[in-house]
This record gives C-alpha cells, structure tokens and sequence, in this order.
C-alpha cells in the first residue's frame, strides 16, 4: 500500500488516483493519519479485505507530508562511513540520535524559506512507527513499521554548530526543515526494505548517492536502541541518517541558494523536490 495526505487527510495512492480512507472506511479510519497509523492491525485488515472499487477515486493533487504531526522525530547523526569519514571523523560505535522538533515537517514539494547562509541537505530514508512499544528487540523491529518514506533532513549548519559542544537540534527544525513524503510505502511493496538505493541531486546534478545496506546501525537496531530509552508511539519519525556528499563538506563548501531545487529520491519510493527562497523575498 501506499498512502499520503491531501490537505492532513490521509488517502490510499492507488494506480488511477487516490481514495479518502475516512470516506471509504465510513469514518472508521481518519481523516486524521495518527488515527490510521493509531490502529494500524485493523487499518491493514480492512484494506485489504474491502471492496474499494465503488469508492470514490479523485485525480492526484498536491500531496502533504505523510505524517503531518508526529510526536516524536529522531534522527540519526554519521550512519554512513563514507559520511562521518567526510565529516572527519571514525564510525561511531553507538547511534548518535538527535531529534527534529515536528513543526519543522513539510511535505514533498515545500518552498522552504532560508534562514541563513549555510543551509545544507541529506537525504534519507524515514522509517514511519505503525505499532509502538518500549524496549523493542531488532529481531521484531520491522514488524513495528507502518512504512517507509523520503526525507530531507535540512540544516543551518552556522546555528547547528554553535556552542562548545555543538547541540544539532535547532539548527535543524527550523520551519519546512523536514520535508517528507512523497508517499508512506508499506513493507510488502519492497524486495528488501534492507537494501534501497537513495540519491539527493541539485540543480540536476547528483550529490549524494549510497544503499541503505551500507548503513553502519539498521533499522532495525535503531529500532532497538532507540526504544529500549523512548517508548516509540504510532506515527513516529526516524530519519536514518545521510550518506557522503553533503554541501558543507564540498571544496569550497557548497550551501543552498534562492531558486536551488533538490530532488530526493529512494529506490520503491519515488522522489520529491523541494525549493527555496531567501527570508524577505
């Protein structure tokens, strides 16, 4: 299954349009996607078995983040090697978690308003917490997933590395600094959820480029490691962190600018582009 939102409503994708869940559900799922995610067994269950041919399919418009108000959104700092070795540093032997703070989360074709000179991009893959649960062990940490989508985990790196030491947080949830989407894809619609080619391109020219296998800690020990401090709720964002290729590592580094468009795109997913302006224009 593939779902998204249209103006926070959440609808199935499906081959000619997109259907209304709360619609087609008679109001038993939705409109809300917390509420669909918040009872995902039984959500799966009716799709599955429903009969949604007679219900009612509209032409695809512009689509929203998946999940517009997640509780919570964790983030993963250096789980690409080529990454922390750009970043000068060794592969950590824990997850660097960090959060995004959920007002930053936008959809999949934001115009997202620059607050500095140093704002850079990574793109990643966004695992989406359909069960939740405390202290969940690996080996069941992929039946805890609704689905995966698209992120971009954007930051201000001027403001991200203030202090001694640095806190990333801020720098990085500034508004529209977590575009998602285009779609939440189901693990079914995957060979190996495991193993999914990401590539970021700007301007057409492609910057970052790496599958998810080479991740140092995989979804499923993030999973692990993650609920075994915070209890993971239905809708829950991991962003998994970024490969090699980011801006502020390039020679002369290399920040977003007024009219840059960076297309992000996941193997099974699809992609989507996000645009910018300069604060005042």
């Amino acid at each position: 299954m593939r779902l998204a939102t249209v103006a926070d409503r959440a609808v199935l994708v499906v081959a000619d349009g997109i259907i209304d869940i709360a619609a087609a559900s008679n109001e038993r799922f939705g409109p809300d996607p917390l509420d669909v995610l918040g009872h995902w067994a039984d959500f799966v269950h009716w799709a599955d078995s429903a009969d949604l041919s007679t219900a009612r399919v509209a032409a695809p418009v512009a689509f929203g983040p998946p999940v517009p108000r997640p509780a919570q959104v964790f983030a993963v700092a250096l789980n690409y090697p080529p990454h922390a070795a750009e970043a000068g540093y060794q592969p950590p032997t824990d997850p660097l978690v960090f959060t995004k703070f959920p007002s930053c989360i936008t959809g999949p074709s934001a115009v997202v308003e620059l607050p500095g000179d140093r704002v850079d991009w990574e793109v990643e893959l966004v695992v989406v917490i359909g069960f939740g649960g405390h202290r969940i062990p690996a080996d069941l940490a992929w039946t805890h997933v609704a689905g995966l989508t698209i992120g971009q985990d954007l930051s201000e790196r001027r403001v991200q590395l203030l202090g001694t030491p640095p806190q990333f947080s801020l720098g990085k949830s500034f508004p529209g600094f977590g575009p998602t989407g285009p779609e939440l894809v189901t693990l079914d619609e995957f060979g190996d959820p495991d193993d999914l080619e990401l590539t970021g391109l700007l301007n057409g020219t492609v910057v970052q480029q790496d599958r998810t296998k080479e991740m140092i800690f995989s979804v499923p020990e993030l999973i692990a490691r993650i609920s075994a401090i915070c209890p993971l709720l239905p809708g829950d964002l991991i962003f998994t962190g970024t490969p090699a290729g980011v801006g502020n590592r390039m020679t002369p580094p290399r920040y977003l600018g007024p009219d840059d468009v960076l297309v992000s795109r996941i193997e099974g997913i699809g992609e989507f582009r996000t645009t910018f302006t300069r604060t005042g224009d």
